[in-house]
């Protein structure tokens, strides 16, 4: 099992000009060998197999940074290619632009080369960098490797992959179970009548965005202003993923703490964030970020989640009678039922999905458990 920490390092002016030329490296040779592969199999319908060291005679310079970078740059072009052709929705490779605003290269430890200790990381070629180390590790995880990177805002992060023993979680026998149905404006209303109440942090901030975008239309292209202005936006950007993703990791956290079975409908978020009235919402909320964390904090904790089929009519069943309301609309907020049940939508489908999601499981509860 592999898990991975990421840190925020401070590296000095030396350290910095040395990433930007690994980032430079790693894209130039990521490119290269992408367009060599292009070329030799429009000719010979052939693929081509070629390493960065044919590169190394005829530039120089690529010695000058780490030589397990540009391996990696190779082996993220052969994984670009298997995705390809295992699912071609994945996209042929493309090439990196050097205008992209996130830069990163990874690098593997070999010999001790990465040591992480006393609040300081070692790195190839880098030497001994500062690091806020906000959370301990086992002694016990292995260092595999690290990923460099460079956001938008200009601040520097470091992903270390750890690899750990396989540990064998205690599937605990269900107590408590919930179910979770994705709402538009509170990320999600639970089967105990709790609504998330999300703040909506993009939302919040777009007024903000817009008069400082307003601003960098006004500046002259390239010019200093235009890119002191230019980081500023990627800052507040940075921000807004930021909150977001704390608040998520939070509620994904508190839900795990209490329950044993959450289940969730498995939505296709790509698709209903192309729709021009739901677009920004979907994006705005993260509810497949939320979902994901929710997916590895439960399997840790040796609980479940399950994912009920997205045609399931969660939102048209009665939770009292069970009876199928076909004509129910969007716009219809209250469900109501011959039966003489009203409620709330949102909570009436999360009830039916957690049922579904009891019945797929196997399980029958005797209490339920809800969030205090």
């Amino acid at each position: 099992m592999n898990i991975v920490y990421r840190f925020r390092i401070y590296p000095n002016k030396s350290q910095k000009e040395l990433f930007a030329r690994t980032f430079g490296c790693v894209r130039f040779v990521y490119n290269r060998m992408l367009a060599e592969k292009n070329e030799y199999y429009e000719k010979t319908g052939k693929v081509l197999k070629v390493t960065p060291a044919k590169y190394k005679a005829e530039f120089p310079w690529l010695k000058e940074v780490d030589s397990l970078a540009l391996c990696n740059a190779q082996l993220h072009l052969q994984t670009a290619y298997k995705n390809f052709f295992r699912d071609s929705s994945a996209g042929f490779p493309k090439f990196k632009s050097k205008k992209n605003p996130v830069r990163s290269y990874t690098t593997n430890c070999v010999n001790g080369n990465i040591t992480l200790q006393n609040a300081k990381l070692k790195l190839p070629k880098a030497g001994w960098i500062r690091i806020k180390q906000h959370r301990s590790i086992d002694d016990r995880y292995i260092l595999k490797g690290a990923t460099v990177s460079q956001e938008a805002d200009d601040k520097y992060y470091v992903s270390l992959l750890y690899a750990a023993e396989e540990a064998e979680h205690e599937i605990r026998s269900v107590k408590t179970a919930i179910g979770l149905d994705f709402s538009m404006s509170e990320l999600y209303v639970d089967s105990n009548g709790a609504h998330a109440d999300y703040p909506h942090f993009f939302r919040k901030s777009q007024e903000k965005l817009a008069r400082e975008q307003r601003r960098l239309s006004h500046c002259e292209k390239r010019s200093s202003r235009y890119m002191k202005q230019k980081k500023k936006i990627a800052r507040l950007h940075a921000h807004i993923a930021r909150q977001r993703k704390d608040y998520l990791h939070k509620e994904s956290r508190k839900i795990t703490n209490f329950y044993d079975l959450v289940c969730i409908e498995s939505l296709n978020m790509k698709e209903m964030s192309q729709d021009s009235r739901f677009g920004t919402s979907v994006h705005d909320n993260g509810w497949g970020m939320f979902t994901e964390f929710l997916s590895y904090k439960l399997e840790r904790a040796g609980k479940k989640l399950v994912r009920i089929d997205k045609w399931y009519p969660s939102s048209k069943i009665c939770s009292c009678c069970g009876k199928l309301k076909k004509e129910l609309k969007l716009e219809d907020r209250i469900y109501s039922c011959t039966c003489g049940n009203q409620m709330n939508r949102d909570e009436n489908a999360a009830i039916n999905i957690c049922r579904e999601g009891l019945r797929i499981s196997g399980v029958e509860l005797d209490t339920e458990r809800k969030i205090s």
